[in-house]
């Protein structure tokens, strides 16, 4: 589950079980990442607010599916297996095209997405989230002026930014506190964009 003590939903109380209600899945399944936030709740809402609202918001113009995507790449320059599994499997089933999902993976492994069956523009957006992500500080205007050049919007490039420094954040989370996928059922998400205060795992 992971290295520090967590709060199972069965004994959950107060508004720590109020979050649980809104964040669980099938069969009262609470995500471990989410777990991880027990012994400190106002975390796990503050984590669920910017999750939610970074990814799953109907104020987003870029498919759902490629903001998955830059979070399984991330999450993948960070070596962090629970979120390249759960996000994965959430992509999947948003691309709805199994063979390319599995082409992008292998790519993702292989740490060159050059090769990925995705458009020039969207190859350069993980490029931007990979320097985000590796090299923060060394990030250049050039590089959004690059982002422009494409097609992609400023509101665009701010979901791009957004969903990376997100999924650094989740990575941290997760490798920091040893959490792992033991009883989580993977690839659920609160994809509802159209409440962005169903924060319910499907």
């Amino acid at each position: 589950m992971s290295w520090i003590k967590t709060v199972p939903y069965a004994e959950a109380t107060g508004k720590l079980k109020k979050l649980y209600d809104r964040v669980k899945g099938p069969d009262d399944n609470v995500d471990n990442i989410m777990m991880s936030h027990s012994l400190r709740p106002h975390t796990m809402e503050g984590h669920m607010a910017i999750y939610k609202n970074v990814l799953h918001h109907t104020g987003n113009t870029l498919p759902k599916w490629f903001l998955e995507l830059i979070g399984v790449w991330v999450s993948a320059l960070n070596e962090c297996d629970y979120c390249v599994e759960h996000h994965f499997a959430g992509m999947k089933r948003l691309l709805n095209d199994d063979a390319r999902a599995d082409t992008l993976r292998e790519a993702i492994e292989d740490g060159d997405v050059d090769v990925a069956p995705i458009t020039d523009a969207e190859k350069m957006a993980l490029g931007y989230a990979a320097m985000l992500t590796l090299t923060p500080s060394k990030v250049p205007e050039e590089a959004l002026k690059a982002l422009r050049s494409v097609g992609f919007e400023d509101g665009q490039i701010l979901e791009i930014n957004q969903v990376t420094a997100y999924f650094n954040y989740a990575n941290r989370t997760v490798l920091g506190l040893g959490c792992d996928t033991e009883g989580d059922v993977i690839g659920l998400s609160p994809n509802n964009s159209d409440d962005p205060d169903d924060w319910g795992h499907r």
